[in-house]
């Protein structure tokens, strides 16, 4: 039986009832009018970006087949659900879909790594109303806190330039353990080069990065006598490895390490100033260390890192934490848009949606995205434009094996390069044009008609 679980960990075998309570009292009632295993198509998409946001990089979708995969119900979660009294009006129905019941849709998606603009889906779920109603809440969780990140880590990659250094060190100011995990993934597959969460590098087969906290020097210089022991401490179980500046006095630790180099006492891979007057320390710094690559850290963002550039900052790499990991979210939403084969919309105020099964084509002009059509999944795409919606799962199972992150960062930097300046610029980014198709503008209109 389930009972009290003060640690909250989540693994595979908790993702039946990691949803909302109201995705199963809905499915619920569709088992007690018979209408849960209708033919239910659902898509995830954001009505609009993040302000100051030209574009968003569609990312997560991996953990949200894994999910699908292993989605399942167990007796002992069956019990605990029963436990509760809330479903003591539940059909008998409802309790033989849960014992029997796994995913066995159809699902259809961008590419990780690929730009989309608002309104676009993501992601498509076609399967018995139940199941697609179900898992709603997971992919919301995993689609929407990862494209953020992506989004975000691909601005910074655009704004930084290819050459820089780009460090993740958002574990400690994630929404929690397992949105750092997924955050380091997001990151690395946006554009980072790596991260500092042990953890999560090993899993995805990358070498975790870091220099150190400003606790070890100030432990070591205060049991060891000075600064420069403090480092030598550090170097000796960690040879060359950067070291963090300013602790204490940035140019004079920078200045006694200029001596120690030049004497070859000291091989420094690089240093990292946290704090201070960024522009100002880091020419100093350059022209006292100038073969020394310079990182910096401390509150970061790409409008941060733009302003450090053109203000002639001296800096090689950049950690990112507070601002990559949070923020403004993608509101991703999952609206229903056909059931039983028949389209439906929402139509409240402000939260409209399109009816019918979709399918965004992009067409591109000279290299660079000139403009995407919305259209239904029966449309044929016109002789210049690329369909973006593939078929990831079919029948209840992945079609195709999962992509590693060189590809989905390949991907993504691809799809950045490929938009037009005006939707990267950080100032007053305009996104692409979405046009409406003829045949969705011609649906989305009888389906209003119907709805009155």
């Amino acid at each position: 039986m389930m009972g009290d679980d003060p640690q909250l960990n989540i693994t595979s075998e908790d993702y039946s009832l990691l949803t909302d309570l109201y995705q199963l009292t809905m499915a619920a009632c569709y088992a007690g009018e018979s209408l849960a295993d209708r033919p239910a198509s659902f898509e995830l998409f954001a009505r609009r970006l993040p302000e100051g946001f030209g574009y968003a990089i569609a990312m997560g979708l991996e953990q949200g087949i894994e999910y699908l995969e292993k989605f399942r119900f167990h007796e002992d979660q069956i019990d605990a659900l029963q436990a509760t009294g809330i479903f003591a009006n539940a059909p008998v129905q409802f309790w033989s879909l849960l014992e029997s019941g796994k995913f066995t849709g159809d699902v259809w998606a961008v590419p990780e790594g690929t730009a989309v603009f608002a309104n676009e889906p993501l992601l498509r779920v076609e399967a018995p109303l139940w199941q697609a109603q179900i898992v709603e809440t997971y992919l919301l969780c995993t689609l929407n806190y990862q494209t953020l990140i992506a989004t975000r880590a691909a601005r910074l990659r655009d704004v930084a330039g290819p050459k820089a250094m780009l460090l993740e060190f958002g574990t400690r100011r994630a929404f929690g353990p397992q949105a750092s995990m997924w955050a380091a993934r997001a990151a690395l597959a946006g554009g980072l080069d790596a991260t500092s969460n042990v953890l999560a590098s090993l899993k995805l087969g990358r070498k975790p990065a870091g220099t150190m906290a400003h606790a070890l020097v100030m432990a070591l210089t205060a049991l060891e006598g000075s600064e420069m022991q403090a480092y030598r401490v550090f170097h000796t179980y960690f040879p060359g490895a950067p070291l963090l500046i300013d602790t204490y006095d940035t140019l004079n630790a920078a200045s006694q390490l200029t001596e120690r180099v030049k004497q070859g006492e000291v091989e420094l891979a690089g240093v990292r100033l946290d704090s201070g007057d960024l522009v100002d320390l880091s020419q100093k710094v350059r022209s006292l260390l100038p073969e020394v690559p310079i990182v910096a850290s401390g509150d970061l963002d790409e409008w941060e890192v733009a302003r450090l550039k053109s203000a002639g900052a001296c800096i090689d790499g950049y950690g990112f934490g507070t601002r990559l990991v949070t923020g403004d979210p993608v509101n991703g939403v999952y609206k229903l848009v056909e059931i039983n084969g028949i389209p439906v919309m929402k139509q409240s105020s402000g939260k409209p949606s399109y009816p019918g099964r979709k399918q965004i084509f992009r067409r591109y002009k000279n290299g660079t995205v000139e403009c995407d059509r919305l259209g239904l999944m029966t449309e044929d795409p016109l002789p210049d434009e690329v369909p973006l919606l593939q078929q990831v799962f079919q029948g209840g199972y992945r079609v195709s094996l999962p992509e590693t992150l060189e590809e989905i960062s390949s991907r993504t930097s691809n799809s950045v390069a490929a938009l037009p300046d005006t939707a990267r610029q950080l100032e007053n980014p305009i996104s692409p044009t979405v046009e409406i198709s003829e045949q969705l503008q011609a649906l989305t209109e009888k389906t209003k008609q119907n709805n009155q």
